[in-house]
């Protein structure tokens, strides 16, 4: 999955498991920019009694880098704390919950926002014992989930003007977990693969879970390096650098009263690209890479230059991609696409969403790029400036964009020599979300949770 359960260690400690990340130009505040981080991954909707929420114990943070040199300029920070009600009952609610303060409601989480501008080291508070929403227990409990998801419940404004979201959403990413882990064999095009089998469409194996998000709606004018507004795609201070990180207390002693945690933060895990630790970095490194910053990245740069899939997707596919197979180069394609950022002019009609020489794995944004009035899942790939790899939606099929350009979609864009083989078009895990169902037209986004009672065998 995107980066769900991608290290072994990580895969023990979900609810500091940065499992997707998203940033782009708002469709409906085209002034604003809207990110969003996901934790907790493969929430099954009747995940009760102890409902799904945040760490108390994890400081969760979304990083920005605005000036090109692979280190965060703005943190937006967050904290959590839970709130009983009545510790001597097991549920967790005793009625229905019909707004974000019903008396009901017995287990509650609040958080606190704060923005850290690392050159001056301002910290300044933009929000303080905000409301997350409950889990969607079911419609007895709760009869309409979506009265949450107006201003001032759930969604609240910063003091910066800033949006703001922290709470369970449905899952956006959607993907065939059961036919890529085994052994690659993608469903349409399984008639191709060397253990022959029948070929149809694939499988969304996440559309009946739900996940946690962070979300944050910034006016563009709070993340540009000079505090302005950009004049276009092509203002040298319009293209950001985002990820994601979580962090634990460096000790951490258990005794028969509980757990007591001390000492400095330590990042566990943490997320730009899609996929980055899940398939390029190899099982060796993984922890390792969680424990990491972004500049440092220099030192996986040969595992995208050499990725493992490219010399797996031949194997699998016997005689299918055999221009793959004899391409030998470095891959700066990958290079570009996932640690330098695309230069202006490698793709017609795309400004580009380069930050220089740096090696750093960061999700990376041209803010002066409008949202596109008939988006495509295959973002770039499908001729689509404003989707992936220049930032992420929620829908883009960032699975099949990513093996696309693995197979040698996008090699010609760095060699005009190479040709890509016939399949790489083909080559795509065949799901098509239903975007109507899963996701929503206004913040955070992502859709309404789905409820236990409806979806009880998830």
């Amino acid at each position: 999955m995107s980066s769900h359960r991608e290290a072994p260690e990580i895969a023990k400690d979900p609810v500091a498991d940065s499992t997707d990340l998203y940033a782009f130009v708002s469709p409906d505040a085209p002034g604003t920019v809207t990110i969003i981080a996901n934790y907790v991954p493969l929430e099954g909707p009747a995940g009760g009694p102890n409902f799904y929420e945040f760490g108390e114990d994890v400081l969760y943070d979304i990083l920005i880098d605005n000036d090109s040199d692979g280190k965060p300029e703005i943190i937006y920070a967050f904290e959590f704390h839970n709130e009983v009600r009545n510790p001597d009952t097991f549920l967790y609610n005793t009625g229905q919950i019909t707004s974000i303060t019903s008396d009901s409601w017995n287990r509650r989480q609040f958080y606190k926002v704060t923005r850290i501008d690392v050159e001056s080291g301002k910290q300044r508070v933009l929000g303080e014992n905000l409301p997350s929403p409950p889990n969607n227990v079911g419609p007895r409990s709760i009869p309409n989930y979506q009265n949450f998801m107006v201003k001032g419940q759930a969604i609240q404004q910063l003091n910066d003007g800033s949006l703001v979201y922290a709470g369970q959403r449905r899952e956006g990413f959607y993907v065939d977990l059961g036919s890529i882990f085994d052994l690659g064999a993608l469903r349409p095009v399984q008639n191709l693969h060397v253990i022959p089998m029948a070929a149809t469409m694939g499988v969304d194996a996440t559309k009946e879970l739900n996940v946690h998000s962070i979300a944050l709606q910034v006016p563009i004018e709070l993340l540009t390096h000079n505090r302005k507004k950009l004049s276009g795609p092509t203002d040298e201070h319009a293209v950001i650098g985002v990820y994601t990180s979580a962090f634990r207390r460096k000790a951490r002693v258990r005794d028969d009263d509980g757990d007591v945690r001390s000492g400095p933060w330590v990042q566990v895990s943490r997320l730009g690209n899609p996929l980055f630790n899940e398939v390029i970095v190899p099982m060796g490194d993984k922890d390792h890479w969680n424990r990491t910053r972004p500049e440092d990245d220099s030192q996986f740069a040969h595992y995208v230059k050499h990725p493992e899939l490219q010399a797996l997707l031949p194997a699998l596919y016997p005689g299918v991609f055999p221009h793959l197979a004899a391409y030998t180069k470095e891959r700066v394609d990958l290079e570009a696409i996932l640690l330098t950022g695309i230069p202006s002019g490698v793709v017609p009609g795309f400004a580009g969403n380069f930050t220089g020489t740096t090696q750093a794995d960061l999700l990376r944004l041209n803010m002066g790029i409008p949202p596109a009035s008939n988006p495509s899942l295959l973002g770039l790939l499908g001729g689509d400036v404003a989707g992936f790899p220049n930032g992420r939606r929620v829908f883009d099929d960032i699975v099949t964009i990513e093996i696309r350009a693995v197979a040698g979609a996008t090699i010609p864009l760095v060699d005009p020599t190479y040709t890509p083989d016939g399949a790489v078009n083909v080559v795509t895990q065949g799901i098509t979300p239903n975007i109507a169902d899963r996701y929503i037209n206004t913040f955070p986004y992502l859709g309404t949770p789905l409820d236990g009672f409806h979806h009880p065998g998830s």
